[in-house]
């Protein structure tokens, strides 16, 4: 019987960064998930901070090469790669100069969130679905870590929603507390409908906040998980209203065969339109 494949995002992963609630969850689970019998595939951001000798980065040139339009500009795509011996796993790295280059991961020195972090999150979920495409890798399951990869719900759901790669592709949404105090750019809902968004989905990014982000991720999702173990009244009060199947926190001994089973439900489920 073929492998159930799992494709893990996350806008951390331990020890590339520093370890953290996102970053934790992201390495523990994909390498559980793996050990557990599934195949699985893990990306992140290669933001400047990672130190590319120690952790070995290397570019995959096959992968490499394509150009992504973000905001009518073109935007380079650099695909990396580096093992994790000890999990015996691979992380892919969506590189660009001008998105990622930077000593800083979300927020500059004055602890501000980086005006383009919209942008960064467009390109980094357009660039992780286009690079399994290259990869030939049809995932079961995409499973989103942290607000940078909120979008790719609604990528799935309805840019890509008509590509045979990820026709039967699941959305899993995992939430977090950890959000942003500043709004994202405001012309934010003009550029995914540059990017192809109807005005039902860009209208839900009138006022682009961690809530009403966490809120559209939610409404695209199949599912949705939680790792924070209380969340934000607001945060509960989304998933409470959830529509989708839920799975919520889980003590850490169990977290492993729990999603590995909530995985399994979600691949059995008919598609969300």
């Amino acid at each position: 019987m073929e492998k159930k494949k799992i494709l893990f995002i996350s806008q951390e992963i331990s020890p590339f960064l520093p370890k953290s609630e996102i970053s934790l969850t992201a390495r523990n689970l994909s390498q559980g998930i793996q050990e557990a019998g599934k195949e699985i595939r893990a990306f992140m951001p290669r933001f400047g901070v990672i130190n590319e000798r120690r952790h070995q980065l290397h570019e995959v040139i096959r992968l490499s090469g394509m150009n992504l339009i973000i905001d009518d500009t073109d935007h380079p795509l650099i695909i990396k790669v580096a093992s994790i011996s000890a999990a015996r796993m691979q992380v892919y790295f969506i590189d660009n100069e001008e998105y990622f280059r930077r000593k800083n991961v979300l927020v500059d020195e004055k602890d501000i969130e980086f005006k383009d972090n919209d942008e960064r999150s467009m390109f980094f979920c357009r660039g992780v679905l286009e690079t399994v495409k290259k990869l030939g890798w049809q995932p079961d399951v995409i499973h989103c870590n942290g607000w940078m990869t909120a979008l790719m719900p609604l990528y799935i759901k309805k840019i890509y929603n008509d590509d045979p790669h990820f026709q039967n592709t699941k959305v899993v949404y995992n939430i977090y507390n950890k959000g942003f105090k500043n709004n994202w750019d405001k012309r934010i809902n003009k550029k995914l409908k540059f990017d192809g968004f109807d005005d039902n989905v860009a209208k839900d990014f009138d006022k682009p906040s961690f809530v009403n982000l966490t809120k559209a991720a939610v409404k695209h999702s199949d599912g949705i998980t939680v790792s924070s173990e209380e969340l934000t009244p607001e945060l509960k009060e989304i998933f409470d209203a959830a529509e989708c199947q839920k799975l919520d926190f889980v003590a850490e001994e169990n977290q492993i065969k729990e999603f590995s089973d909530f995985f399994d439900k979600i691949i059995d489920t008919e598609v969300l339109v």
